[in-house]
Formats: structure tokens, sequence, C-alpha cells
């Protein structure tokens, strides 16, 4: 464990009956950090998270929590918090009721009970809805309310399941600048998981992407967007045209092609739909596919190398269904992965 482990995964493998779901994995996680789990369904982050919470029990390796090897203390010992996906609020109890419910079973009554829910509720943005039943809040409240039950607790990890799966568009902008807030205000060490990329890599200090029950990649947000290491992480986070490199050309579905300009030492590249020129270049491909997105518009060519996905400024001049493009892939624009698969 290195000094600046807090939460420490030391071959960690995780099975459902003889099914493997996470096979020697090993992470550490700073003290105060904010880190996403991000992958597919399947992928084992989820799992993970559950044998960090105590609520599977592993089969192989250690969990090690501030230097104390928590592998096989139960959940309620851990001073691990949970955020469900569900919120898994009482609907029969009001906002305070949800917030005072662990510290009443922990045994806190009377006046520090009410100080320390009313903090709790504080740090939420909650404290007029104290009085209020949970079914009459929004999505956006009710996650505050779980968020702040989970907080008064006073866990040294807290963990997220899918936190902002729940909310529509707009909510979800407003839950991540609150979550951000209340994890830089608190210092709690906060894990969540999730399978959306752009909510990864707009909350977590670092990110931690997982495929078949073991890690693919960690790095900082800027890390996995701009330099993935692999196809599978490519396009996980929006690389949508993908090449392997095989002999110095680009193994294409028409064959190999050799393109303008050195290719990198690399198992092949990845280009974001943005960085397609189109209107120009050696290349072309017939328009199949447009969407207007606001500010720019999507196209899907199809193209003797395979369908490439573009995407331009919508004041470009637009490109009609069934019209033929030029593009070109140039080298320079294109993310080298050290992985192909």
């Amino acid at each position: 464990m290195s000094d600046t482990s807090f939460l420490t995964l030391d071959k960690l493998s995780l099975a459902y009956g003889n099914t493997v779901a996470v096979r020697d994995l090993d992470l550490e996680i700073r003290k105060g950090e904010l880190l996403a789990l991000l992958g597919p369904s399947g992928c084992g982050k989820t799992t993970t998270m559950r044998s960090i919470a105590g609520l599977m029990t592993p089969v192989g390796g250690r969990i090690r929590l501030d230097g104390v090897d928590i592998t096989r203390v139960p959940a309620n010992k851990r001073a691990v918090g949970l955020v469900f996906q569900s919120y898994a609020l009482f609907p029969h109890l009001s906002v305070f009721e949800n917030v005072a419910f662990g510290l009443k079973l922990k045994g806190m009554r009377g006046a520090e009970l009410e100080a320390k829910v009313t903090a709790g509720l504080k740090s939420v943005g909650l404290s007029a809805f104290a009085d209020r039943k949970t079914p009459e809040l929004s999505g956006g409240q009710q996650q505050r309310v779980a968020l702040a039950r989970s907080m008064v607790m006073e866990p040294k990890v807290l963990l997220l399941d899918e936190p902002l799966s729940n909310l529509d568009a707009r909510l979800r902008l407003e839950m991540r600048t609150e979550l951000q807030r209340v994890q830089k205000e608190s210092g709690v060490t906060m894990i969540f998981v999730t399978h959306d990329q752009v909510e990864a890599l707009a909350l977590a200090d670092r990110i931690v992407v997982m495929k078949g029950g073991a890690i693919k990649q960690i790095g900082t947000p800027e890390d996995i967007y701009n330099h993935p290491v692999s196809s599978f992480v490519a396009d996980f986070v929006g690389f949508e045209n993908i090449f392997a490199i095989h002999n110095g050309n680009l193994v294409t579905a028409g064959g190999e092609i050799t393109l303008s300009g050195k290719l990198p030492v690399a198992a092949g590249l990845a280009w974001r739909p943005r960085t397609i020129p189109l209107g120009a270049g050696p290349l072309t491909g017939v328009v199949r596919g447009v969407s207007f997105a606001g500010g720019t518009r999507e196209y899907v060519l199809e193209t003797a190398l395979g369908v490439i996905k573009a995407e331009v400024d919508a004041a470009s001049p637009a490109h009609a269904l069934g019209a033929e493009v030029a593009f070109d892939l140039p080298v320079e624009s294109a993310a080298p992965l050290k992985r192909f698969g």
C-alpha cells in the first residue's frame, strides 16, 4: 500500500457462485478523492462497490480502509456510506426523520440528534424541507435527502450507485454541481459507479474504466478523454472512428490503406467525429445520415473504409442525404492506441 492510499483493493476477486465477476483487481484510492468506476453493464463496477460496502464477501484478496483490513468486517461496522440508485427513502417518514434514521439506530437522541440532522439538511440545501414527506419532493431533492442521510453518519468513504441515472437532463447538471460541492466541502472520499462517460468526466478526480471484471485504464478525466490506451476505452469515451494498424497501414473494412503523414508506433488510431474534416480530402463517402444537434451537424458516411462518423459546425454548408462528400483522416488529429481490443 502506498503512502497516499486511503482505500486499497489488493488482488480482489469476487464471484457469484461459479461465475467470477472480478478477478485479482488492484486499486488504490486517495483520501478525499472523488473517483468514478466507469464501464458497461456487467463489467464488475457495481460488484466492486458492493464489496467495499460489505454487501458481498470476496473469494480472494483484501480490502483495507485507513490502514485497517475490513475484508471480513460487517457492513454496519465499516464506516462506509452507500447511496442507492433508488435512494431507498422511507415514504411514510419526513425528510428530517429519514436523515435521522441511521443516527437513531446508533442511539443518538435529543439536542445532539437535532443539531446533527439540521446541519446535514443545511449542507445539501434542504433546511426548508425538513417536515415534508419524501414523496412530495422532486427526484433531485430526494437524492439530496439520501446524500444527507449518509453524510450525517460521517463515513470515511461514501459510495454512490448510478447517482444521476434517475434524473432528467437539467437536474443531472444541478446534481453534478451539488455532489462536487458536498464532496469538496466535507472532504469525504467518494466513489460513484456509472455507465455514463459524460457523468464520469464531469464529476471525477480520477476515472477507473472497467471491462470484464478488470481495470482497463485509470487516469484523470483529461487523460481518459484525450489519451485512451485501447480501442475499448476509446470507443467507450466517444472515439467513433477506430482502426487497427498493421505494417504501417490502417486496417479498414475495405482492406489496408496508407494515410498521408507518418503513423505513430501504435496498435491503432482513433478519431473523434469532430476531428474528421468534411468537404476536402483524399477520401470520399456517401451521406447516409445527418442530424442537427444545435451548434453542430452529425453525419454518418458510407465509405470504402466502413462507416465514418463526422461532426462539423452547424454554420458550415450542409450536405444532403445521398450526397458524395470528400473527407480526410488526419494522422495528427488521431489518438494513438497501445492496445487493440
